[in-house]
């Protein structure tokens, strides 16, 4: 799951950064694939471009090398 969320004016924000973690784990704990959290908890348009490769990298990249990573471990642990 990749995504961005810009902060706004109600509390729906803090709602669905706290249903996608709480989803994540609950993935990774029912299945034997790895589910990655790639969300982008962002007060501003400016600060989401800086994280999605801007300034402060490519956070949607880093979470795919990850899941590839995550994958590449169970199957050598299997």
């Amino acid at each position: 799951m990749l995504g961005c969320l810009l902060q706004g004016e109600t509390r729906h924000f803090d709602f669905i950064c706290q249903g996608v973690t709480q989803g994540t784990m609950d993935l990774n704990l029912a299945f034997n694939i790895p589910f990655i959290y790639g969300l982008l908890p962002t007060d501003n348009q400016a600060q989401a471009r800086d994280r999605a490769g801007g300034k402060l990298g490519n956070k949607g990249a880093e979470a795919a090398f990850t899941a590839i990573r995550m994958v590449a471990l169970r199957d050598a642990i299997e």
